[in-house]
């Protein structure tokens, strides 16, 4: 089975532990990324609170920022030696702090040093070692700096690229406004894989149904979800079920599944809020999923707050369900 069929995109401040813990009960087969940690950050920083997962995640990757072959080679190391199943360098994030130091979408620039951290990863570990990157960068968007971009990545070993199928504006544009203004370009990542056949492609951007999932994976080889699988957190599980034939399970079933990690989290110390904010978007569409999300909203920051509370907001959905 391919690997990489269905992903999650790394999301900074919402792919955490507690959100990956909860996509996995609605997809079974979907590889997991977490936030970006930035080398400096797991050298020198909190590993714990960078790397610590359960261990129902799996398959997951661990999303790495920098530039420096070796460095990057020792976090990959840390990486995999913490029990992560891929390692995943960024080159396709546009920020101001992030091009500051050197990574993200700015080194699409610099294929040569890209493919010698990919190179420097891929000697360090034994597990896959991946690419996400967008088509392009500011005037630097042409199909040709596309495709020698990734044929010195291939050079380098690289098996497998995810790609967001839009350029990125490295000045004048917001993260937001990069993940919206640039125009997608579906066909430019279509024709890499004609070009790199050998290539696994996963394609990034726009995705918001099961059925364009469906539809894009007939042209490469794996979609990622992003924005739609945190908003609609529904739309993985029927990407799931659409993908890999898995049964889809009912919305009250995810959240009663939660319930033991929920209580065990809270016995740790934390906090209802930290885990409860990824699913308020579980019943979107639904007669009341505004209620559901109004109750936990107002409710979860309590700090006697408990999945009593969610339980309360389950209710509430039933029962406008119940009246539509």
């Amino acid at each position: 089975m391919n690997a990489h069929l269905l992903c999650v995109a790394p999301m900074m401040d919402w792919t955490d532990r507690h959100c990956r813990f909860f996509h996995r009960l609605l997809s079974p087969h979907a590889r997991l990324y977490t936030e970006m940690v930035t080398t400096g950050a797991l050298l020198h920083g909190d590993r714990v609170r960078h790397l610590d997962f359960d261990a129902s995640e799996h398959p997951l990757g661990l999303q790495l920022g920098g530039h420096e072959p070796a460095e990057l080679a020792t976090a990959a190391r840390i990486g995999v030696d913490w029990g992560y199943d891929e390692i995943n360098l960024n080159v396709g994030c546009p920020s101001d702090r992030v091009q500051s130091g050197r990574f993200g979408a700015c080194l699409m620039r610099e294929p040569a040093l890209v493919a010698d951290c990919v190179a420097a990863m891929r000697a360090a570990v034994c597990v896959p070692v991946t690419v996400k990157c967008r088509i392009g960068v500011d005037d630097q968007d042409d199909y040709a700096d596309l495709h020698r971009f990734v044929e010195t990545l291939v050079g380098a070993g690289l098996r497998t690229l995810i790609v967001h199928a839009r350029k990125a504006w490295l000045h004048g544009l917001s993260p937001k406004e990069n993940r919206e203004i640039p125009p997608l370009n579906y066909e430019r990542v279509f024709r890499l894989k004609q070009e790199f056949p050998q290539l696994t492609i996963v394609i990034n951007g726009g995705i918001t149904t099961p059925d364009a999932a469906q539809s894009l994976c007939g042209k490469v080889d794996g979609v990622m979800l992003g924005r739609a699988a945190y908003h609609d957190p529904y739309v993985l599980a029927q990407s799931e079920h659409v993908l890999f034939g898995t049964p889809l399970p009912e919305r009250d079933e995810i959240l009663a599944r939660m319930q033991p990690y929920i209580e065990a989290q809270l016995a740790r110390g934390e906090a209802l809020q930290h885990v409860g904010r990824h699913v308020l978007g579980l019943y979107l569409g639904l007669p009341g999923a505004r209620a559901f999300r109004r109750y936990l909203s107002e409710n979860m920051h309590r700090p006697d707050a408990d999945f009593r509370v969610i339980e309360q907001a389950m209710t509430r959905v039933r029962e406008l369900a119940q009246a539509a």
